[in-house]
């Protein structure tokens, strides 16, 4: 008898259960499936026609998808009667809100930290940025990192509070960029053959601009050798192979600098003294006698 009871319980519940389920799958996909593949692209249309940039639209349109999802979840629950089941295990729930608040403190931050970026009207998708000794050209803001392209062909994700924690450098003015490279010269050298042949290298350059025009500069005295620090411009990144550009003036310098016999010294060492033998008696003819 008791088991026939139990039975019934069970079976109700079950029931209930699966009822349940049932509408919150239904009203989940009919609110979710028409904002996601209708409401969402009109909205990126939208933006579009008004001229919207990349920086601003992409992390509102994720912002608004994770709404549409929030909202289809919400009403679902509330239409499935799940909130009486949140209720009854409202304890468990408090626990694991409080838990799940510690382990995500930290993508808090980042996504306060994201949103103070996008609203900065001077840092933008496809800016060229320095920070931390560390560059390359933005490709992506997310809630919790911002995804930068280095000139090593190399896509690091750096959290949000890093960039918004430290000094952050955008090289780029007025669309075009500035190189900037040091080269050690010897003290024997003529500087001003050692300048003319860093300018000159750097105006033949196709992807180097005409204006502002090349310059050198004498950076510091060295130990070994005198710095020159050579400033030229070039497009913006995101249309210029920097480490090409890199490679290949760097290369055509010191091919320049052979020819002109003009040394690139390395720093070095040299050790002065002498050795003294305070037992000249326990030599023998280079042996030493133990007693």
């Amino acid at each position: 008898m008791w088991l026939q009871t139990l039975a019934d319980v069970w079976t109700t519940r079950l029931a209930g259960f699966l009822e349940g389920t049932g509408l919150f799958v239904v009203t989940v996909t009919l609110i979710y499936l028409p904002g996601r593949f209708l409401v969402l692209p009109l909205t990126r249309r939208l933006l579009d026609a008004l001229g919207t940039n990349d920086t601003f639209e992409l992390p509102f349109l994720k912002v608004f998808h994770a709404a549409i999802t929030v909202f289809a979840l919400f009403n679902a629950a509330v239409a499935s009667d799940f909130t009486s089941f949140l209720k009854a295990t409202e304890a468990l729930v408090a626990g694991a809100t409080i838990a799940i608040g510690f382990a995500s403190k930290d993508v808090l931050g980042n996504f306060v930290s994201g949103i103070f970026i996008v609203v900065d009207p001077k840092f933008n998708i496809g800016d060229w940025i320095q920070w931390n000794g560390k560059e390359g050209v933005i490709e992506d803001i997310s809630f919790r990192v911002t995804r930068v392209h280095t000139f090593n062909n190399e896509l690091i994700s750096v959290p949000n509070s890093e960039l918004t924690a430290n000094a952050v450098t955008n090289p780029v003015a007025k669309e075009h960029l500035r190189l900037t490279y040091s080269f050690g010269v010897g003290y024997d050298c003529d500087l001003d053959e050692a300048k003319s042949i860093l300018v000159a290298e750097a105006m033949n350059h196709p992807d180097v601009l005409d204006r502002p025009r090349a310059t050198v500069f004498v950076q510091e005295l060295g130990a070994s050798a005198i710095s020159l620090e050579a400033r030229f411009w070039v497009q913006h990144p995101a249309r210029t192979d920097v480490t090409r550009i890199r490679s290949a003036y760097i290369q055509s310098v010191k091919e320049r600098f052979d020819a002109a016999g003009i040394e690139m010294p390395y720093p070095y060492q040299q050790l002065t003294g002498s050795l003294e033998v305070t037992h000249p008696e326990d030599v023998n003819g280079g042996r030493v006698h133990n007693e």
